[in-house]
């Protein structure tokens, strides 16, 4: 059975911006700058408006959007930015996800494609760098300055992109917003499994970028990937070229000691998000032991995550794939690069 369908997830609000900035020459991007009380999207969560009102993305759980998308019109029209406060009443909260209520700030700008392509532009270019990028917007103005890691930056600023957290500041006491545009959490997984299959798909509908490495010709076809980006050298060779950053998590499933061994050597020389590895408590034992015999010592080792994924109980390749998925948004969340 064939269990990848491909990359299908759904376009980002940016992503949509940036075509309705192609086909109409202006979208609204709508983004959360601030929340309060229980919310289903983070603060720094967008959804971009067409001006024929279509939209992508999300900035609450169902129940401002209706009034941002009415009111992205007007911004469109005036061409002027718009803070909207939503006050979330106890029963519609609700509904929306949020049990306790609370209340949303949303900003609302308008894109124009000969003002603003270029923006959206270098943030594309900063995604496919993997490159962490910080926008600061002054509210009352729309006016945007950027910063990427490699340029010297405030130490306010800074600390935010390094935490992945977006945030509203106050600079020279007008309100800005730092919107920390850090690169998708990736997932490498090496073996072209049914278990990997899944755990590809899965991923890719949370919003991760996907990796898969197989040397195994039979296991590395088209038919069994899709559309994945895959590479069939050995990893040694893959996982190098690939550059294994600290949103980076590489996952061996193989189950042939020569390729994951490999893998997990080049993850353990890293400073990579996670690294996981399926194989029996008894298999892992064994494993430890050829790592320790190429110098790694007990804190790298402890640093491999195995039996691979969080222990539900997982049977068959969907709900490990499930358990793994899991534990790597887990290990993602609590060290804020989620």
């Amino acid at each position: 059975m064939n269990y990848v369908t491909g990359p299908g997830r759904p376009r980002d609000a940016l992503t949509s911006a940036r075509r309705w900035l192609e086909e109409f020459v202006q979208a609204a991007l709508a983004t959360v700058v601030s929340t309060w009380g229980s919310s289903p999207v983070p603060v720094g969560g967008q959804m971009a408006i067409s001006p024929s009102g279509q939209f992508e993305g999300s900035v609450s759980g169902g129940c401002v959007e209706a009034e941002v998308i009415t009111e992205a019109a007007d911004v469109l029209a005036r061409d002027r930015p718009k803070l909207l406060e939503f006050g979330v009443a106890e029963e519609l909260a609700w509904k929306a996800g949020l049990p306790c209520g609370g209340a949303i700030s949303i900003y609302v700008e308008p894109l124009r494609r000969e003002r603003d392509s270029a923006f959206l532009e270098r943030v594309f270019s900063a995604r496919r760098a993997r490159t962490a990028l910080a926008v600061l917007t002054t509210l009352a103005t729309g006016e945007r300055r950027l910063f990427d890691a490699s340029e010297p930056m405030p130490t306010e600023i800074a600390q935010c992109l390094n935490s992945n957290e977006s945030r509203l500041l106050s600079l020279a006491d007008a309100p800005v917003f730092l919107h920390a545009l850090t690169p998708p959490v990736r997932v490498v997984i090496v073996g072209a499994t049914h278990v990997g299959q899944v755990l590809a798909d899965l991923a890719n509908r949370i919003g991760y970028d996907v990796v898969v490495v197989d040397p195994r010709a039979a296991f590395a076809s088209a038919d069994r990937l899709g559309d994945f980006k895959s590479l069939t050298d050995w990893p040694e060779i893959s996982l190098k070229s690939l550059g294994l950053d600290p949103r980076t998590a590489v996952v061996t499933l193989t189950h042939a000691a020569a390729i994951d061994d490999e893998a997990l050597v080049e993850a353990l020389r890293s400073h990579c998000l996670y690294i996981g590895a399926l194989g029996s408590v008894r298999t892992h034992a064994k494993r430890l032991q050829r790592l320790a015999a190429a110098n790694f010592n007990d804190a790298d080792l402890a640093r491999i995550s195995a039996p691979v994924g969080l222990p539900i109980g997982a049977k068959g390749p969907a709900e490990i794939a499930v358990s793994i998925l899991a534990e790597i948004v887990k290990v993602a969340r609590e060290t804020r690069q989620g």
